[in-house]
């Protein structure tokens, strides 16, 4: 059975009063949601085999289908997790501009998103104001507590503690289940995908402001606040806000906004894992608009962990072979060969060209990453089933994104 989390207390000598993050209203209008599937993870623990089975059976239908779930009872409390979403308010009030011209991010050059984001695009330069701002935690923010910002310090303690149990206790379990659907052994892809150094491995924790876009905004980039995109790690642990601007991209071919779920974390599907399960496993697209009209004033905060893989793995379909020899599921329905990632790199080790590893696939993305009003020189307008698309290509890898 999992032990729950258990933070240092919050009220510890030295902490600042922090005001209390008060979730916004969600919006009242009738609006088409997607239909996600909830996984309870606690359940992984319950003593009747049948009901394992049955957690497991739901998990492999929503994974193949729709790459994203709302994962409820994983150990964290409503109180607990409001008090994360309490400190990353306190830090987007807070932080000073000394902090954040000292810590102020360069993806163009380190292929990460380390470090803060001014809400002027996904550069290290100054480009066109879109309205957001987050800080990124990666290994070595948490090796420093310098590379950090000055007014998070008194709470590192209990950022460090959040991240660590997400990781080691949750995804870890996540991870148990997804083993369980490729049949395979408990600790599988714990033991043999995932990374596991420090709070968030290979990953990265993000604290996120979403400020409101006003009209010009609004219309320069579309209503998009982030391009469609599939992310490239193992899984997401988004947490579910009142605040509807996540929306998935549907078998159907067609946007829906994502509902909220008080307290879930909502997890989707990351190209590693599709490749690794020989698309079984659907890594989804997916992206950040406008909210609904009756929530355009309200500012939006994010907490997102970003879930990675060791980055010396090749993003190569089941790694050469090694999860379709072993898992049972792969051996009797074979590889699911209609899936974007999958067959990209399908195709590349089918030709003889190296397959980039996982870090070098990230890097790139990372460093080419840029706001929907900003043109990106290698961007192809294709359209497919009518609909528009955006077509990249990447270390020789084909992307086709919904614009």
């Amino acid at each position: 059975m999992a032990e729950p989390f258990n933070p240092p207390a919050p009220d510890l000598p030295g902490k600042p009063f922090v005001e209390d993050w008060v979730p916004p209203a969600t919006s009242t209008l009738d609006i088409d949601w997607a239909k996600l599937r909830t996984i309870e993870l606690s359940l992984l623990d319950h003593p009747d085999p049948a009901v394992v089975q049955q957690l497991v059976d739901t998990c492999r239908e929503a994974i193949r289908v729709d790459g994203f779930i709302f994962l409820t009872n994983y150990g964290v409390s409503i109180e607990q997790l409001h008090r994360q979403f309490s400190i990353a308010q306190y830090l987007h009030r807070n932080i000073s501009e000394e902090d954040k011209e000292r810590l102020h991010w360069n993806p163009d050059e380190t292929g990460t998103f380390a470090g803060w984001k001014p809400r002027f695009g996904w550069r290290r330069d100054k480009g066109a104001h879109d309205g957001i701002e987050h800080f990124n935690y990666y290994a070595p923010q948490f090796e420093s507590i310098d590379r950090i910002p000055t007014c998070m310090h008194p709470f590192f303690d209990e950022i460090v503690s959040f991240c660590n149990y997400l990781t080691y206790s949750v995804n870890r379990r996540l991870l148990k289940l997804l083993s369980k659907v490729l049949e395979l052994n408990d600790d599988y892809l714990w033991d043999r995908v995932q990374s596991k150094v420090g709070p968030v491995g290979q990953g990265y924790f993000r604290q996120a402001l979403y400020y409101p876009a006003d009209d010009e905004l609004s219309s320069r980039a579309g209503g998009t606040r982030m391009n469609g995109h599939c992310d490239y790690g193992t899984t997401t642990m988004l947490f579910s806000v009142p605040i509807s601007s996540l929306q998935i991209w549907g078998r159907d071919e067609k946007w829906r906004y994502v509902p909220y779920t008080p307290g879930a974390l909502v997890i989707n599907i990351g190209e590693t894992l599709e490749l690794v399960s020989g698309g079984h496993f659907r890594a989804t697209r997916h992206r950040v608009v406008d909210p609904p009209e009756d929530q355009r004033k309200e500012e939006r905060l994010s907490l997102v962990l970003f879930q990675a893989s060791e980055g010396d793995l090749r993003m190569e379909p089941a790694y050469g072979d090694l999860v379709f020899s072993e898992s049972p599921l792969l051996k009797r329905e074979g590889c699911i060969d209609s899936q974007g990632a999958y067959r990209e790199f399908k195709r590349l080790r089918e030709k003889g060209v190296p397959v980039p590893t996982n870090r070098q696939w990230r890097e790139i993305q990372i460093a080419d990453s840029h706001h929907p009003t900003d043109a990106a020189p290698n961007d192809t307008i294709v359209y497919v089933n009518g609909a528009k698309h955006i077509q990249r290509e990447y270390l020789g890898v084909n992307i086709l994104l919904p614009a």
